[in-house]
């Protein structure tokens, strides 16, 4: 015996039906737009790469410049770039996250002032005047070196310190205070307060200062060959003053691909370590 469905009866069927065709063409929609997320600017920076790849090889390079742009070499100064960005950023985090804590502490909040001040006058100051600050006094100094990773690792520490400094006391100062009242009344210490509530919640704004960091590091980076530091700014001002487009070129893109994937993968970090929620 088969059984008839009345008016209101189709009609609630009908709507499910368009409610599920519904959902299912809006996780269509979610699945490309995270396939153009997650791999647009891979695919981007691949095309990036072997269009200068292809632009390269169809140049009629002369010895210099076939000199300059082979792969070894080109290898070696990305390396020496990433690990001058590595370094600085490592060192930066160390030194910015534990400041930005302190000047937010009710107690050390009179200091905050002086401690941004540090932070704007690393970066007020031009990178390449600071590079060179930094490479006067070490030659004062003879324990320190004058030359090579290490005067230009502090140079960028100190210019990308302040926006790290900045976020992470933003962040920890947008912590809605009834949170932390409600916290404190759970029994929490203030320490306790801190780890569990504070940080987490200021973890996006913080990470924003990293991202930004990373960022700058890549493109300050690109003068440490100046000072013996290595990297792709090598390949870029021997371009410029060699008058050779094809190396002056391949080393600028270089440096904007890298700095667009240091961008892209600090992103997808920012976003597996924010908490679920934010």
């Amino acid at each position: 015996m088969s059984t008839t469905l009345t008016p209101p009866d189709a009609q609630d069927a009908a709507r499910r039906q368009v409610a599920r065709d519904e959902d299912a063409a809006s996780a269509r929609r979610d699945r490309r737009a995270n396939v153009v997320r997650y791999l647009g600017m891979p695919i981007f920076l691949l095309v990036v790469l072997v269009g200068l790849y292809l632009w390269v090889s169809g140049q009629e390079l002369d010895s210099i410049e076939a000199r300059t742009l082979t792969m070894d070499n080109l290898l070696g100064q990305t390396r020496q770039h990433i690990t001058l960005t590595v370094y600085s950023t490592f060192f930066v985090l160390l030194l910015a996250v534990p400041l930005g804590i302190l000047a937010t502490r009710p107690k050390l909040r009179k200091y905050a002032p002086a401690v941004i001040g540090l932070g704007n006058a690393g970066q007020a100051i031009p990178s390449l005047g600071l590079l060179a600050l930094l490479f006067y006094i070490f030659r004062t100094q003879p324990a320190l070196p004058s030359t090579g990773t290490f005067p230009v690792v502090v140079s960028l520490v100190g210019y990308s310190f302040l926006p790290i400094l900045r976020n992470t006391m933003v962040g920890l100062d947008q912590v809605d205070r009834f949170v932390l009242e409600a916290g404190r009344g759970m029994g929490m210490s203030n320490r306790k307060v801190l780890r569990s509530i504070e940080l987490p919640l200021a973890v996006p704004v913080v990470l924003a200062g990293v991202r930004t960091a990373l960022v700058l590091n890549v493109g300050t980076a690109a003068l440490a060959f100046l000072f013996g530091g290595g990297g792709l700014g090598q390949t870029i001002f021997s371009g410029f003053q060699l008058r050779r487009t094809p190396v002056l070129l391949t080393g600028a893109i270089l440096v904007a691909v890298l700095a667009l994937l240091v961008d892209y993968l600090a992103g997808l970090i920012e976003e597996k370590l924010t908490p679920k929620g934010l």
